[in-house]
């Protein structure tokens, strides 16, 4: 480690000597000089100096200017003069303009020892400062960089997100519109519950959205099969909670996504599928968004049964409370009117293309 180098500046007498010798002493690199250099010497890479003690006979108006401009070099040395109380005045105003650092008188070892040894404390502090100052502006720089990466990340997924849903729908026209409807009213659900986390809210819509890509797997021969499913074929629809799961596991889905996906068609009472878990065995996503999928499924045509009305909706959902819904999720969803949902329901499909269209379209694929 080198030693920090001292630049001392005074007559080449005996007390100057003496104090050159005691600074080097101090396991301190010590050069001497007659004057002050220029401050331009001090500020290239060779002179650059850590602290300067002046104990100069003469400390005129001329060596203050030149303080004032070695004091406002970057980096900044300490400065520290020797000098008797006679001159105690005039050197008053520059330490309070923070020219110089310390005073200190050349006979007093001691004083001279704890000067030195502050003005160098001081220029570390400083360095340490700048240095974590730059730092900072580094880690904001880094952190905005992260941001925005993050943020197009997000916006590739959630569009990757929308394009599998959307490729769902595809499959199936008589749902379409399906997974956007359920993903709106889970998060309203959820609000009505209390949840005010945003990501939460995200995930829970996340998972709404992706509730049934396990159908990925399922053959349209069952999946779109207009007659009654045989016991075999129904066993092979019920796989698609768990396949789902399975698909989107790897890419480490977030929790409430995945219990969406794993547990939608599970029963409060315990008579759903793939665990028969019950009560609050199933995650509070899960539960939420079985009162949502009921509710669009009975307000939406299927080609086995005409849609029915909200109010309709309402009397069924209250008929399965505490069997195949969760009676608190029940509550929350009557804390709206429901014109409110039908609202909701617009807003949610109102940009979505025409059925007429999607047909068309899904006829092409």
């Amino acid at each position: 480690m080198s030693k920090p180098r001292i630049l001392f500046v005074g007559e080449n007498d005996g007390n100057s000597r003496r104090l050159v010798s005691f600074l080097a002493g101090m396991e301190l690199d010590v050069e001497r000089s007659a004057v002050l250099p220029e401050p331009s010497a001090l500020t290239s890479p060779a002179g650059q100096v850590s602290l300067i003690v002046v104990a100069a006979a003469e400390q005129g108006e001329e060596q203050a200017e030149r303080l004032r401009t070695i004091g406002a070099a970057d980096p900044r040395p300490a400065v520290v003069v020797l000098s008797d109380a006679s001159r105690s005045r005039a050197l008053l105003s520059l330490l309070r303009e923070g020219v110089i650092d310390h005073v200190a008188s050349p006979g007093g070892d001691l004083a001279v020892y704890s000067a030195v040894r502050s003005g160098l404390a001081l220029v570390r502090l400083a360095a340490e400062n700048e240095a974590c100052r730059k730092n900072l502006a580094k880690s904001r720089i880094e952190r905005s960089r992260n941001v925005r990466r993050a943020l197009e990340l997000e916006e590739i997924y959630d569009t990757t997100l929308e394009n599998l849903m959307t490729a769902l729908d595809l499959r199936d026209v008589e749902t379409f519109g399906h997974s956007q409807t359920v993903a709106k009213y889970s998060q309203v659900l959820a609000g009505l519950l209390g949840i005010r986390d945003e990501k939460v809210l995200d995930n829970i819509r996340k998972g709404a959205l992706l509730h049934d890509v396990g159908k990925i797997a399922i053959p349209d021969s069952i999946l779109k099969k207009p007659g009654r499913l045989s016991d075999q074929e129904w066993e092979k629809i019920k796989l698609h909670p768990a396949l789902g799961h399975g698909l989107v596991k790897e890419i480490k889905l977030v929790k409430e996504a995945g219990n969406i996906i794993l547990h939608h068609h599970e029963r409060y009472d315990g008579t759903g599928y793939p665990e028969g878990l019950r009560k609050e065995e199933i995650p509070l996503e899960a539960r939420i968004f079985a009162l949502a999928d009921a509710l669009d499924a009975i307000t939406s045509h299927r080609p086995y049964r005409k849609e029915r009305d909200f109010a309709a909706a309402r009397e069924e959902i209250r008929s399965h409370e505490g069997t195949q819904f969760d009676p608190r999720i029940v509550e929350a969803f009557e804390k709206l009117p429901l014109t409110r949902w039908e609202r909701i329901r617009f807003e949610t499909t109102r940009l979505l293309p025409s059925i007429i269209d999607y047909h068309k379209l899904a006829s092409r694929t």
